[in-house]
């Protein structure tokens, strides 16, 4: 956890991620990455400049129109001492059921993003943390890329004026590979995703490609995420205090 403690510091500072005062939702879903973001955000607090408070959410798609079994990620909440919400939706029934969705990603994206924000907003929150790693700016970018033709990426820090909240990425310099070895070290409870689309997606596919390249070619992965710094795709390249949230 050490590593990925500085990298989240080095994150923090360079893009000015959390100030003095900031009450921030954690978007939890049970996976790798928010479990470790959670509890590196609730050790940071130790040695961290700014003092700040946490409160853990979960947007419950419910899959098989059935709940979801976050119990043992209730328990971890309880032991560092940080709120946990879980808020029960109807997505999956939207995405799958209604909407029948060929490729549902995006909408599932979607309508998680507007229900954590509103889910944040409602619990006092100004900030909201996502756990996205810096293999997952990698694949974002060269998903936009590929896909759309375009040259940009989500942000380490944005501002959405229609929420009044301010998303932002502590965990964007932390390769996947030592997120995966935390959780592991830790044994943090993984909770098994339900979706009918996990592990059949362009991301999975990008991510796949991308682990070969790195296999073949070391280092392949941190100058594509160099070139996005040096060319500042997206502001990665420069701290920022807002950003409109933009993709």
């Amino acid at each position: 956890m050490q590593k990925i403690l500085g990298l989240l510091r080095k994150a923090v500072q360079q893009y000015d991620l959390i100030q003095d005062g900031d009450r921030i939702a954690v978007a939890v879903s049970g996976g790798k990455d928010s479990l470790v973001l959670l509890k590196a955000l609730s050790e940071y607090r130790r040695f961290s400049p700014a003092k700040y408070d946490l409160t853990a959410i979960t947007i419950d798609p419910r899959f098989n129109d059935t709940d979801g079994d976050y119990s043992a990620v209730q328990s971890l909440c309880g032991d560092l001492g940080i709120p946990y919400v879980i808020e029960p939706t109807d997505i999956a029934k939207i995405v799958f059921d209604i909407r029948k969705e060929q490729n549902p990603c995006s909408l599932c994206a979607k309508l998680r993003r507007g229900a954590l924000h509103g889910c944040a907003k409602s619990h006092g929150c100004s900030k909201l943390a996502l756990g996205h790693n810096n293999d997952d700016v990698i694949e974002t970018f060269l998903m936009n890329l590929f896909q759309t033709g375009s040259i940009s990426c989500f942000a380490p820090k944005s501002y959405l004026p229609d929420r009044d909240i301010t998303v932002i990425r502590p965990l964007c310099l932390v390769p996947e590979k030592q997120v995966i070895s935390a959780a592991k070290r830790h044994s943090l409870p993984i909770v098994t995703s339900s979706c009918p689309a996990d592990k059949h997606t362009k991301r999975q596919e990008t991510k796949e490609w991308l682990n070969s390249m790195e296999r073949s070619d070391k280092g392949f992965k941190l100058r594509i995420f160099g070139a996005m710094c040096r060319a500042n795709v997206s502001g990665w390249g420069i701290s920022r205090n807002n950003e409109t949230e933009t993709g």
